[in-house]
């Protein structure tokens, strides 16, 4: 009697365990939502990234018994993180993650710690490409596309704020083709979410439901809640396509000059929305002028994003390497038109007409720097006094000593209202502001 009391205990005690073990995965299934998936799809390719560069010592001038034994520079850390976009070990991050590195630190999501290099890296639209050696193949995210975004979808990020790695927030997409002006420089066509992004975020994915990546996390506001921006997936796929083809983002060509539009001329023309540029030169020649697009066309839009004043259309162009067309939609007596612009690579022969037309200056290599050979009479340069045989040094803080860097710092220089140039003259050498 005992054996079957016994007997049928066991059968209710294995009875229970099952039903328990059943009903626990069955909530298991009901508890795994998309954002789950999600997760468990695409964190195995987001990676932290731990950075060391070299700081002068703050206490510099009044070295004492310590900094003669260890020396002057201090070794300072940044973190972030990056995604893994290619299974070869090609990550994308943020430019500020990595700017002024002298070591790169990957760590894998299972674990290991691997050294990376720069592929390439561009601070206007601040994206990099890193490559880590490993001797079998990555997990790697897939790179969607963010043209189609639904104002409001479910949007998942991951990433490491604080140092906290894997750390997965989710909400959604707020806004898109946003810009905003931070630390000097003017940022556009950008992702708005309400996912929380908090330092260390930089870098890392902003993934839809499908687990593909549609932006590259980069930029919260500290006084805000709630609202952190992400560089788009069309954006982040062309500048990662000339960063690893050419480790920069080449200069191109649109060939159209813009000024604002004020209330009473965009009356006169019949333009009644408060965004919009309008066209006051179009380059002959130019990718622009081939297009179709005429002075006194009011643009529009860009890339299916409206174009806010002059400094968005300036800084948006520089987003879109040669070869990569874009759409633009301008208003042209009184109706809307909408065309295929591709830019190309800048002419050389129009670089040095950008010297000497905006400038005043004509000039060739020497000793590490530009050497003045013209300066035209009535320009800028002739005012202020510059002379054939003075040495310029640096434009905006950009070396140029030989004719490739003084054309890119020209190029960059496109769309500012001034350029500051740092001139030698015999043993003495000074700063000059000139219009540009």
């Amino acid at each position: 009697m005992k054996n079957q009391v016994s007997r049928r205990g066991l059968m209710l005690a294995v009875l229970l365990a099952f039903t328990a073990s059943t009903s626990a995965h069955a909530d298991m299934a009901k508890r795994r939502n998309e954002i789950v998936e999600v997760v468990q799809k695409v964190s195995p390719a987001v990676v932290f990234i731990g950075t060391e560069s070299e700081a002068e010592s703050p206490f510099r001038g009044r070295r004492s018994a310590m900094e003669d034994f260890f020396g002057t520079r201090q070794r300072q850390q940044g973190l972030g993180s990056g995604v893994i976009v290619d299974p070869n070990g090609i990550i994308i991050t943020n430019d500020h993650v990595i700017r002024g590195a002298s070591a790169i630190h990957v760590v894998l999501a299972d674990g290991r710690e691997l050294e990376a290099e720069v592929i390439g890296s561009d601070a206007n639209n601040d994206l990099a490409v890193l490559k880590v050696n490993s001797k079998q193949p990555l997990p790697a995210a897939k790179l969607g596309i963010s043209s189609d975004l639904m104002i409001g979808e479910t949007v998942v990020a991951i990433g490491s704020p604080f140092g906290l790695s894997k750390t997965v927030t989710a909400g959604v997409v707020s806004a898109t083709g946003r810009t905003f002006k931070a630390d000097g420089r003017t940022y556009n066509d950008f992702i708005q979410t309400d996912t929380a992004i908090n330092p260390g975020n930089s870098g890392g994915p902003l993934l839809n439901v499908d687990g593909d990546v549609i932006g590259i996390n980069t930029a919260i506001f500290a006084s805000a809640q709630g609202i952190g921006f992400a560089i788009p997936a069309d954006k982040v796929r062309r500048i990662m396509d000339e960063l690893t083809r050419f480790g920069k983002v080449r200069p191109a060509w649109v060939g159209i000059e813009v000024q604002a539009l004020s209330p009473r001329l965009a009356r006169q023309l019949g333009w009644d929305r408060t965004y919009g540029v309008i066209v006051s030169e179009v380059e002959p020649g130019s990718p622009a002028e081939q297009a179709g697009v005429r002075r006194g066309d009011v643009l529009a839009e860009m890339g299916g994003s409206r174009i806010s004043d002059a400094e968005d259309y300036v800084t948006r162009a520089r987003g879109y390497p040669a070869r990569a067309a874009f759409p633009l939609v301008l208003f042209r007596e009184g109706n809307p038109r909408t065309l295929q612009v591709t830019p190309v690579e800048f002419p050389p022969q129009l670089v040095e007409a950008l010297g000497w037309n905006r400038l005043g200056l004509r000039v060739k290599p020497t000793r590490g720097a530009m050497a003045i050979q013209s300066v035209r009479p009535g320009s800028a340069a002739d005012e202020v006094g510059l002379e054939p045989g003075d040495l310029i040094v640096r434009i905006n803080n950009q070396p140029v000593a030989e004719p490739a860097s003084f054309q890119e710092a020209l190029l960059s220089a496109r769309g500012t209202r001034s350029v500051l140039l740092l001139v030698r003259r015999g043993r003495y050498g000074y700063h000059v502001t000139l219009p540009f």
